[in-house]
C-alpha cells in the first residue's frame, strides 16, 4: 500500500455551531436542580452565571457548624462561586433535602482544603453519609489536594431512589481536633439512565450481570473520547456533567481523533446520556491496517481496590452504514467484554448514538496499585471491510459494596514523595527520628498518624510558597542549594537541598563557581554565544574536552532564581532526543548558572533571517520543526505530568552539530492542568509575538498556549521573518496576525519566503498552511493538539519525500493493486482515513511489512516517547 498516493488525515479540531442540528428527543423535565453555596449567606453566581443558593435553611441542627470565608485564593480556583465560603461542622450535622421518593440524584460536594479562620485544615478528617450510604470515610480534602495536585475537589454520586420524600446528608468530624467542612453541594434528579442488565466479565452468564437501576455509584472518571473538555454548562439534560479529554489516560500505541459533520438521532436513547458533542467527535486507530491488526488502543485508570466498576461505552458511526465494516472487540482488564462489537449493527444507520455497559470487579494485589486497562482491537476473525476501532466518549463508576459503601482510602504518599517530605522535615529539625515514624506509619496507620504527614506536607506547601516569591518578605535571591560551604567541587555530589527536590540534585551535577570560571575563561566576553531574558549563554569546555553551554543569570535581569529552580526541577526529571539537556548547575554567592549540552548549529531563529548564516531548504526546515514537535509533544503527553512549555520560539529551538532539533530554555515552564481543571490560572508570562491571545485575556494557561506559540512558528520557518518586525505597515507588524489577514483573502502565497518559491509542493503547501492556521485559533479548543501537529508535518515531509522520490525513480501504477478507495469529499476527513485502511482481504494473511510506512508516525505509535 503506498501512503504517498493517498491524502493522510488533516484533523479538525473545533466545534461549531455550524454544525448540523441535533435531532433530539424532548428534554428530561424533573424538578429544578439544587446548588448550595454553603456558608453563604446571599448564595450567589459563580463564573458562569450559574445562581447558588445559601445553604441556611437546609441544615438541621446548625448549632454544631460555623459559616466561614477561606483564608487564601488559590489562583487556579475555577469561581469564588461555591469555594471562597464553607460550612464546618464541629460536631455531626445534617442537611435534609425533599426528593421524589422514586426518582434517582444526582449528588456532587465541593471541597477548598484551604485555611479558615481559627480552623488547621490538615486537622480536618471526616465521614459523609447520606442514609445508609457512606460516601467518603476518614476523609481528608487536605492530602487527596495535595497528592493530586489540585486547588479543590469535586466528589459525585449517583444514587438509586430512596423510596422516601426526603433524604439526610450527614457531615461528621473524626476525633480529637478534628472537623467536617463542605463549600457547595448538588442535587440534581436523574434520568433513567442504567439498565438492570450490565454484563459483568468474567464471571458465569448465569451470574453474569449487574443492576445499574438499584445501584448506588460514584462517577470516577467521563471523559469526551477523541474531543475536548466540555463545561458543565454545555451538558446535555441540564446534568452539569464536566466531560474531560481522554489523552492523559491513553496508554501504548497511537489514535487519531475526528470531527464529524452530521446530524445526531437520539432516535430511543434519553439525550441526557451525552451531549451531541461527545457523539461528535470519536477517537480510531492510525492509518495503517497491518499497525492496527497488531495493537491496541488502550486507556489506564487509577481506582480503588475491591470495588466492581462500571465502565460505559458511548458510540455513534458517522461514516460507515453497513454491517462488518468496523468490527472490534472490547476488553476490561484482559478478560473480554465483547468480541464482535458493530455499531451499525447496534444503531442501524449513522448518527444514531448508542451506549453499551459492562461491569468488573477489582480485587486487590498486595504491593501493586489497583488500576483498571480498557482495551479496543480490531477484530481480525471476522475479516470486516475497515480494521479499525472507534469510541466516542467513556465513563467509570465504582459502585457501592456489600456494606453499602462508597469511599476510598486516602492517597497515601509515593516514596519519592516520603523521602522528599522526611529530608526537607531533617533540614529544620537535625533530630528528626526515623521514616518510618514519621512518614510510613502514617501512610500505613490511621488518621492520627497520617495527620503527622498532613502536617509535614502543609509546612513543605507553605515553605514552598515562601520560596517561590509569594511571602512578600521573601528575597528572590535566597540560596536553593543549601549553605555554600557545604558544597563539593569537582566530584560532582552535592548535600542537601533547601528549595531543590532531592530528585533533582540527585540527576545534576553540581559545578563549584572556580569550576564555571575555569571552563568559560572566568566569563570572558568573547565565549559569550547568546543573551536571554535570564542572561548570558557562554560556550565553555569542562573536564578536558566536553563542549558546554553555560547560562549565567543576570541579576538585574526580571528571571531570577523561581526560573533558576523551575528550569533545574523540569529537565532532571525530562530526557528525549529532542529536549536540551540539562548537564549540571552552579549556585555560589550572588551566582546562579546552569550548564548544558553544547548546540553547535545555534539557534533555528539565526538560519531563517538575522544574515541567514546557513540557508535552510524547505526539508531541512520541516526536519527541525518535526523535531521540535516531538519534544512539545513529549512534555504534553510523554512525561509524569502535563508540562507547558510557556515559552515556545525559535529563539528557544536549538540544533545540534547534526542538525537535531531540541526545544530548551524551561524557566518559565509550568505543571499543567489536572482532572478537576481544564487550565491552570497563572500570571501572564511569554514573549510578544508568540503569545496565546487566550491566555493573554483570561490568564488561564493550558498546552495549547504551546500549540498557538507553535503556530507562529511555522509561519516564521515558512516566511523567514521575525513574529514582530516594527519597521512594517502596521497590519504586518504582527505575523500571526498578517497570516491570519491574508489566509481571508487568499495571499498566503505571497508571504512565502522567496528561498522557499515554487519549491513546495501545493498539497504539502496547503497541509501546512492548514495546520498553522487552526493552531493560531483565537480560542484554545479550536486548536490541535500537539500530537496532531506532528502528525500533519510528518506527512507534509512524507508528501515531499515520495515526490522527490517520484521525479527520481517513477513508481509503477501497479503499486496501488489491491486498494479500493472510497469516494472523497474534500471536506470529509473521515473518508480520507477509511481509504487508508481499506485492503483486500483476500490476501489477508499475508501483512506487509509496516515499517518504512510507520516510520512517519513515530511519535504517535509511542506517544510517552520513554
Amino acid at each position: 500500500m503506498n501512503l504517498g498516493l493517498i491524502p493522510l488525515i488533516v484533523y479538525l479540531y473545533f466545534f461549531s455551531n455550524s454544525l448540523v442540528d441535533t435531532v433530539a428527543q424532548p428534554a428530561f423535565v424533573g424538578p429544578p436542580p439544587l446548588a448550595l453555596n454553603c456558608g453563604s449567606k446571599d448564595g450567589g453566581s459563580d463564573a458562569n452565571n450559574r445562581k447558588w443558593e445559601s445553604d441556611a435553611k437546609y441544615l438541621v441542627a446548625a448549632d454544631k457548624s460555623v459559616s466561614s470565608t477561606a483564608l487564601t485564593q488559590e489562583a487556579s480556583l475555577s469561581s469564588d462561586v461555591p469555594y471562597m465560603t464553607a460550612r464546618i461542622f464541629n460536631g455531626e450535622t445534617s442537611y435534609k433535602f425533599n426528593v421524589n421518593s422514586t426518582s434517582r440524584y444526582i449528588i456532587r460536594l465541593h471541597f477548598y482544603p484551604s485555611n479558615y479562620p481559627d480552623y488547621n485544615i490538615s486537622n480536618s478528617y471526616f465521614v459523609v453519609t447520606i442514609g445508609a450510604i457512606t460516601l467518603l470515610r476518614n476523609f481528608s480534602a487536605f492530602i487527596t489536594a495535595e497528592a493530586l495536585s489540585q486547588a479543590y475537589l469535586i466528589r459525585e454520586y449517583s444514587l438509586a431512589a430512596f423510596n422516601s420524600d426526603s433524604i439526610t446528608l450527614t457531615f461528621k468530624p473524626g476525633v480529637d481536633k478534628s472537623f467536617a467542612f463542605v463549600n457547595g453541594i448538588e442535587l440534581i434528579t436523574e434520568p433513567e439512565l442504567f439498565d438492570d442488565q450490565a454484563g459483568l466479565v468474567g464471571v458465569a452468564d448465569t451470574a453474569g450481570t449487574i443492576d445499574g437501576v438499584s445501584s448506588n455509584m460514584q462517577n470516577m472518571f467521563r471523559l469526551n473520547v477523541g474531543g475536548q473538555f466540555i463545561p458543565p454548562t454545555n451538558d446535555s439534560g441540564g446534568l452539569m456533567r464536566s466531560w474531560y479529554d481522554d489523552t492523559p489516560y491513553m496508554f501504548g500505541a497511537g489514535t487519531i481523533s475526528h470531527v464529524g459533520n452530521i446530524t445526531i438521532d437520539y432516535k430511543d436513547l434519553p439525550e441526557a446520556t451525552a451531549p451531541a458533542d461527545v457523539y461528535r467527535t470519536a477517537r480510531s486507530q492510525g492509518p495503517d491496517p497491518n499497525i492496527n491488526k497488531q495493537s491496541n488502543v488502550t486507556w489506564v485508570f487509577q481506582v480503588d481496590a475491591n470495588f466492581t466498576y462500571l465502565v460505559r461505552f458511548h458510540f455513534c458511526e458517522y461514516h460507515l452504514d453497513k454491517i462488518n465494516q468496523r468490527v472490534f472487540e472490547i476488553k476490561l482488564n484482559n478478560e473480554t467484554a465483547f468480541n464482535t462489537a458493530d455499531i451499525i449493527a447496534w444503531t442501524g444507520g449513522k448518527g444514531i448514538p448508542t451506549r453499551k455497559d459492562y461491569a468488573v470487579y477489582i480485587g486487590n494485589k498486595p504491593g501493586i496499585d489497583a488500576e483498571l486497562w480498557v482495551t479496543m482491537h480490531t477484530n481480525i476473525d471476522l475479516k470486516p471491510e475497515f480494521y479499525d476501532i472507534l469510541l466516542n466518549g467513556l465513563e467509570v463508576f465504582k459502585l457501592s459494596d456489600s456494606q453499602s459503601n462508597l469511599a476510598g482510602r486516602n492517597p497515601v504518599p509515593s516514596k519519592m514523595m516520603q523521602k522528599q517530605l522526611i529530608e526537607n522535615r531533617a533540614a529544620h529539625d537535625p533530630n528528626r527520628k526515623s521514616r518510618k515514624q514519621v512518614i510510613v506509619g502514617g501512610a500505613v496507620g490511621g488518621a492520627a498518624t497520617v495527620g503527622v504527614a498532613a502536617a509535614v506536607l502543609f509546612m513543605i506547601r507553605k515553605r514552598r510558597r515562601r520560596v517561590s516569591g509569594s511571602d512578600p518578605g521573601a528575597t528572590s535571591w535566597l540560596p536553593v542549594y543549601g549553605n555554600s560551604a557545604s558544597k563539593s567541587t569537582t566530584s560532582g555530589k552535592s548535600h542537601g537541598s533547601s528549595s531543590l527536590s532531592t530528585d533533582a540534585v540527585c540527576n545534576c551535577r553540581y559545578f563549584s563557581l572556580m569550576e564555571i570560571k575555569r571552563a568559560t575563561n572566568n566569563f570572558d566576553e568573547s565565549k559569550v554565544v547568546g543573551v536571554g531574558g535570564f542572561g548570558k549563554v557562554y560556550k565553555g569546555v569542562v573536564d578536558g574536552n566536553i563542549m558546554v553551554a553555560v547560562k549565567r543569570s543576570n541579576p538585574s535581569s526580571e528571571q531570577g532564581v523561581n526560573e533558576f529552580v523551575t528550569e533545574i526541577e523540569m529537565l532532571s526529571k525530562l530526557r528525549h532526543r529532542h529536549l536540551v539537556s540539562l548537564i549540571g548547575f552552579c549556585e555560589e554567592g550572588n551566582e546562579m548558572v546552569l550548564v548544558y549540552d553544547y548546540m553547535g548549529k545555534g539557534t533555528l531563529r539565526e538560519h531563517l533571517y538575522k544574515g541567514n548564516k546557513i540557508t535552510l531548504s524547505w526539508k531541512q526546515r520541516l526536519d527541525i520543526l518535526i523535531g521540535a514537535a516531538k519534544g512539545l509533544h513529549y512534555l504534553h503527553t510523554g512525561a509524569k505530568y502535563t508540562i507547558i512549555h510557556r515559552d515556545v520560539k525559535t529563539t528557544n529551538i536549538l540544533c545540534d552539530d547534526k542538525w537535531v532539533a531540541k526545544v530548551s530554555d524551561f524557566g518559565l515552564s509550568k505543571t499543567g492542568p489536572n482532572m478537576t481543571q481544564n487550565h491552570v490560572s497563572t500570571v501572564v508570562k511569554g514573549s510578544f509575538g508568540y503569545l496565546d491571545p487566550e491566555y493573554f485575556r483570561r490568564q488561564q494557561l493550558t498546552e495549547k498556549s504551546d500549540v498557538y506559540s507553535f503556530g507562529v512558528v511555522l509561519f516564521e520557518v515558512l516566511c523567514a521573518r521575525p513574529a514582530l518586525n516594527p519597521s512594517l505597515p502596521k497590519e504586518q507588524v504582527s505575523l500571526a496576525d498578517y497570516a491570519l489577514q491574508s489566509a481571508r483573502k487568499g495571499t498566503l502565497e505571497e508571504m512565502v519566503d522567496p528561498q522557499l518559491k515554487g519549491k513546495i509542493k501545493p498539497e504539502a503547501f496547503k497541509k501546512f498552511t492548514d495546520c498553522s492556521l487552526k493552531c493560531l485559533s483565537d480560542h484554545g479548543l479550536e486548536r490541535p493538539s500537539m500530537g496532531d501537529v506532528l502528525w500533519t508535518l510528518e506527512s507534509v515531509h512524507r508528501i515531499e519525500t515520495k515526490a522527490e522520490e517520484t521525479r527520481n525513480s517513477p513508481k509503477s501504477p501497479s503499486s496501488s493493486i489491491g486498494m479500493v478507495e472510497v469516494p472523497i469529499d474534500n471536506t470529509d476527513m473521515i473518508a480520507m482515513h477509511l481509504n487508508t485502511l481499506n485492503l483486500d482481504n483476500d490476501d489477508d494473511d499475508d501483512y506487509d511489512d509496516p515499517e518504512d510506512d510507520a516510520a512517519i508516525f513515530s511519535q504517535i505509535i509511542n506517544p510517552k516517547g520513554r
